[in-house]
């Protein structure tokens, strides 16, 4: 074994030596990295058996031993690694990706040193990978010699390209080892280069997750697949979306994944992947490989560090959505339609997009939630993204008038979203992945109007549209979850309405701010101030660097007091049956004694333990309540 867990090296940036138990702060990390006195150490090989299930661990010095034993080369050292490399450069006319890191592609690897993309890859892989690199280039050269048709040529080399590129995302030093399933986890696990403390590096040839020949493999499915749709060709044509070049009225469908807000900064990302395609197909494609890196100036998301503010953020964004979506109604025929998937959680994200679409002259006529995302997916885990995506179905708005909120727009709002709710539920989709369809499917009763108004004539926003969507499908969750009509979940109190909404919805997942007030909304409740959420000893709900999370009765039900009536008022439900839950488990005897002093309505506690405990809010990880 290696003596100690190199998982317990770092936290929170501070190091803790594994031999003397010393602890270095996280600015002393950062500056040893930046001084390029920050390597890597080997821990263990995984080996994979040819015809065999299962791996085999292997120490350092056991994958050493064997290795001397067959007689096979060790592993040469990093100088040997960098003088190959240069050799290879020279030869070859390729050249060490030292492209910069930019904009928020990370926030973090250039504070410890590693500011370009080279610095990405260790001196092994990065050999390897300039080595595929070459390949490809002759590769391209043999079909030449060989008098392959140009455009064959063109397309097999540039298949080959885009090979190296996930071999890119499978051999960088940000790969993780997965201990559940055994294998490597790509680059991009989540949608950013993070900091990785122990990372994983595979061989290209191992017969495993990275391994070139599967690659090729994925490739070749892939052209097979498309090839089986039809005989027609597609087109793809780079370009703006705010300056289409198609003449009016000339497509029957436009359908579009647009930027989700601030979500993703899709343009630095692609840098990663951009500096290698330049590298084998650069000079196949000149007109879009002429920078250094990708254009960034025009990029349809909100970057407030590309902006003066958060505010001239969104609203270059904004005005960005609503020129592309404008085009897009001008190149839609009379009865065409466009389809949007979107899958961001927050009501200003969704309020840019609502904004945007209304400009442009759409109405929302339908909302649906597809499964797109994989669950085990590394940004999935232990947080509150979606499942779904979901697609928006907008058509041209027929007529442009004023509407009434109170006469016109919420009687109708109330119909659509009680109906679809019903609709998800009976379907089995429930959640984050309910809740964001319903708010979807409840744009059409705004949307179809220009313009929104309340009876003193002020315009409704859609910002605040959408807090009365949130509103209204939040009260008929809580009906179905509770099994009972609104007026008897009215009797239960904000707090505990308040913990199985967020149950309901993201489980034990954390959330930012904008998300977790959603959960406010009707409940009578608020996160923060004297009687906020987060607020006190029994505080429901933790506040910790702008991100909130529930308590569960582990942490909350040891207090003596919690559950316990206050100043001739009761305490909410959920915080008798934490307390309840927590004397099962720990003083049972204590049990009758509590119930005796907090005397809960036992009819709507009973309602409360059987929402935590039905069909809606289990299949999570966590089933604490």
């Amino acid at each position: 074994g290696l003596g100690f867990d190199p998982a317990s090296f770092s936290k929170g940036g501070n190091a803790t030596c594994p031999f003397c138990g010393t602890v270095a702060d996280s600015d002393y990390v950062k500056a040893e990295g930046r001084a390029a006195r920050m390597g890597q150490q080997m821990m263990a090989v995984v080996c994979t058996r040819p015809g065999r299930q299962g791996k085999v661990y292997l120490s350092v010095e056991q994958a050493s031993s064997l290795l001397e034993s067959t007689g096979r080369m060790p592993v040469p050292p990093e100088e040997e690694m960098k003088k190959r490399i240069e050799a290879l450069c020279r030869r070859t006319g390729l050249t060490v990706p030292k492209e910069q890191l930019v904009e928020k592609l990370t926030d973090q690897l250039p504070n410890y040193g590693m500011t370009t993309m080279a610095d990405l890859f260790t001196p092994r892989q990065m050999l390897c990978l300039l080595t595929f690199a070459a390949a490809v280039r002759e590769a391209e050269e043999e079909m030449r010699r060989r008098e392959y048709q140009l455009e064959c040529e063109r397309a097999v080399t540039t298949y080959l390209a885009t090979a190296l590129n996930r071999e890119a995302e499978d051999s960088s030093s940000l790969c993780r080892w997965n201990p559940n399933a055994e294998k490597m986890q790509g680059t991009f696990g989540r949608q950013a280069l993070p900091m990785v403390w122990d990372f994983c590096e595979i061989s290209p040839f191992g017969d495993s997750v990275g391994d070139w020949r599967s690659l090729i493999d994925l490739q070749v499915n892939a052209i097979g697949g498309a090839s089986d749709v039809g005989s027609t060709a597609g087109q793809v044509s780079r370009g703006s979306a705010t300056a289409l070049p198609w003449p009016d009225a000339s497509f029957d469908a436009v359908i579009t994944d647009p930027p989700y807000y601030d979500n993703i900064q899709y343009a630095a990302l692609s840098d990663f992947f951009y500096v290698w395609l330049k590298r084998t197909v650069g000079h196949l494609y000149p007109e879009h490989f002429a920078t250094e890196v990708s254009p960034k100036k025009n990029e349809a998301v909100s970057s407030p560090w590309r902006h003066k503010s958060k505010l001239e953020s969104r609203k270059a964004y904004e005005e960005m959505m609503a020129q592309s979506f404008r085009e897009a109604h001008r190149v839609l025929k009379p009865g065409g339609q466009m389809t949007v998937v979107y899958a961001h959680k927050t009501t200003l994200g969704w309020s840019t997009l609502v904004d945007a679409l209304r400009a442009a002259g759409f109405t929302v006529t339908e909302a649906w939630p597809l499964d797109t995302e994989m669950k085990s997916r590394l940004v999935a885990m232990e947080t509150a993204a979606l499942a779904s995506s979901i697609f928006l179905v907008a058509r041209k708005r027929e007529w442009v008038q004023t509407g009434s909120y109170e006469d016109d727009v919420r009687p109708e709002l109330e119909t659509i979203v009680r109906e679809r709710v019903d609709s998800l539920w009976n379907m089995g989709i429930t959640g984050a992945d309910l809740v964001i369809a319903a708010v979807g499917a409840g744009l059409r009763a705004f949307t179809r109007f220009a313009r929104v108004e309340y009876a003193n004539g002020e315009e409704v926003p859609a910002e605040k549209f959408l807090a009365e969507v949130e509103g209204v499908v939040l009260e008929t969750l809580l009906e179905k979850i509770f099994g009972m009509p609104g007026s008897g979940v009215a009797a239960v109190d904000g707090p505990s309405r308040f913990y199985v909404l967020w149950r309901y919805t993201y489980k034990a997942a954390e959330m930012d701010a904008g998300e977790a007030i959603v959960f406010t909304y009707g409940q009578n409740v608020e996160l923060d101030g004297p009687k906020g959420l987060s607020t006190g000893r029994h505080a429901l709900v933790e506040k910790k660097k702008g991100k909130y999370r529930l308590r569960d009765f582990t942490e909350r039900g040891e207090h003596e007091k919690l559950g316990l009536p206050e100043n001739g008022t009761s305490a909410p439900l959920i915080d008798a049956l934490h307390r309840i839950l927590w004397l099962v488990e720990n003083q049972p005897r204590s049990l009758n004694k509590f119930l005796d002093e907090a005397r809960p309505d036992r009819e709507r506690l009973r309602l409360v333990a059987q929402a935590l405990a039905g069909r809606a809010l289990s299949g999570g990880s966590d089933d604490s309540s």
